[in-house]
């Protein structure tokens, strides 16, 4: 194996990892998980990470890598009032699903019927709460914060991949420096901690379907975009059931979704990784390696970010989600005609609304929904 395949794929890893680690961290809390359960969600997700990624990558004979739904994540974490096993029955649906997307073309059919205005809506009303909770890290302890967002933006200037790696690095060592604490960090081994899924109607309605339409529209399908664009044929069905059936089992473990990576994919496709187009797909057996041996370091990766200051944490989460809320505002704006039932949708997903136990990411897509069928109902009797 080439220094370069090694290469690319331990910068797409840590890329990756440091960029949205601390989002999957709040979605956890947001859960009620335990230290030990979150250390579980974290080696889960990076074990099936890395078996997925080594078996498509094998079987198909190109470089298909894996990565967590990060906007995945962000939606977990704006989640209240869901125990920790009431989320991983969410997680055991939505992986089901996604598995059923890659076996049944209806569902598929029906899922792509959804305006891709209105989906992006969704998921930008996911978003943005987090993006602003990061403005106001920035006026809470601006010492800190605001030398992150310089080095965000000068870095972004040269390589954007490496942008929110780097205002993690000066985040973690300012607050070295200013002095937090250390000392409980460790080198443990982390262990896989079962939990029994509960599987409550308005959980899976609020949760589990929301977490299902987020993965396949802001990951999957940009992900097999991503592998076009760098003229390769995506395997779509087998990496929708094999994406499907490692979530469904890493769920009962505690871990979200894994799904096609799209952004940290782009480092890997390139004749840089390796000059014979048919030989890259071997940069999935080294990103592989290097996400089993992150998964192995969960346990002091999680007391790093514990022992941060919170609102570096906040202004992380903010400054890595700025690039998924950037498309989604686009692609929810894009079509004259779906601007109004996207506004609608952004605004009651980011509001927080919860009725009759249902999050607001599933009224937000039903609303949408309901106002563009009006919108089509009377354009047709025109």
């Amino acid at each position: 194996m080439r220094l370069s395949v090694i290469s690319a794929a331990t910068v797409a890893a840590l890329v990756g990892y440091a960029s949205s680690v601390a989002i999957l961290l709040a979605a956890a809390t947001a859960l009620g998980a335990t230290p030990a359960q979150t250390a579980s969600w974290l080696l889960a997700v990076s074990l099936g990470k890395a078996l997925g990624s080594a078996f498509l990558s094998w079987r198909a004979k190109i470089p298909v890598v894996l990565a967590w739904s990060t906007p995945g994540a962000a939606l977990i974490a704006a989640t209240s009032g869901i125990s920790f096993a009431e989320g991983v029955g969410a997680f055991v649906v939505a992986g089901l699903l996604i598995a059923a997307t890659g076996l049944v073309r209806p569902l598929g059919a029906l899922v792509s019927r959804i305006p891709d205005g209105i989906a992006a809506g969704m998921l930008a009303g996911v978003l943005l709460p987090f993006c602003l909770k990061g403005a106001i890290a920035a006026q809470t302890l601006p010492a800190l914060v605001l030398p992150m967002v310089a080095v965000f933006l000068v870095v972004r200037l040269w390589n954007p991949a490496f942008a929110v790696l780097a205002a993690f690095a000066t985040g973690a060592v300012l607050a070295l420096i200013t002095g937090s604490d250390l000392s409980a960090l460790r080198l443990a081994a982390p262990v896989l901690a079962p939990t029994a899924p509960e599987f409550r109607p308005s959980v899976i309605l609020g949760l589990g379907v929301p977490l299902y339409l987020v993965t396949m529209a802001s990951q999957n399908l940009p992900g097999f975009a991503t592998l076009r664009a760098a003229g390769y044929e995506p395997p779509v069905s087998a990496a929708l059931t094999t994406t499907g059936t490692i979530s469904t089992v890493i769920a009962f473990f505690g871990a979200h979704t894994v799904s096609i990576a799209a952004i940290t994919a782009a480092i890997c496709l390139g004749p840089e990784v390796h000059p014979d187009r048919d030989r890259r797909w071997t940069v999935g057996l080294a990103y592989a390696g290097v996400w089993m041996l992150l998964g192995l370091l969960s346990p002091t990766v999680l007391d790093l970010i514990a022992a941060l200051p919170a609102e570096v944490v906040a202004a992380l989460v903010g400054l890595a989600l700025l690039s998924p809320l950037m498309g989604a505002l686009t692609g929810a704006f894009a079509a004259p005609d779906q601007r109004l039932p996207a506004s609608l949708t952004l605004v009651t997903t980011a509001s927080g609304l919860a009725a009759f136990g249902i999050g607001a990411a599933f009224w937000g897509l039903v609303i949408g929904l309901a106002v563009w069928g009006l919108d089509r109902m009377k354009s047709r009797r025109l």
